[in-house]
């Protein structure tokens, strides 16, 4: 019941002559087949772009941080903490003077 028999098929390319005329359907083809190839390098780079992603965490699921005693070794030197003195409101310092 749901096979295309050939007589389908021409029926088909009649109606289409028909509809958009002899000169339209080889412009029509054209610009279908041009959709459809931007469409298969639209979704080929989206593969890509997720492939790279998927190699890219991997990379960084392998690094692993370093042991307490050599993140001591390469901890930078801390200054001396000089005295701060304490925030001065700027109302009370014009009311001061």
């Amino acid at each position: 019941m749901g096979a295309l028999k050939p007589w389908h098929i021409a029926v088909l390319v009649v109606v289409l002559i028909l509809l958009f005329g002899a000169k339209r359907l080889p412009d029509a083809a054209r610009s279908l087949g041009r959709s459809l190839r931007i469409i298969k390098a639209e979704t080929k780079s989206l593969q890509d772009d997720d492939r790279d992603l998927a190699e890219k965490a991997d990379a960084q699921a392998g690094y692993q941080p370093l042991p307490p005693h050599a993140q001591q070794q390469y901890a930078p030197q801390q200054a001396p903490q000089q005295p701060v003195a304490p925030p001065v409101d700027p109302v009370q310092r014009v009311r001061d003077n």
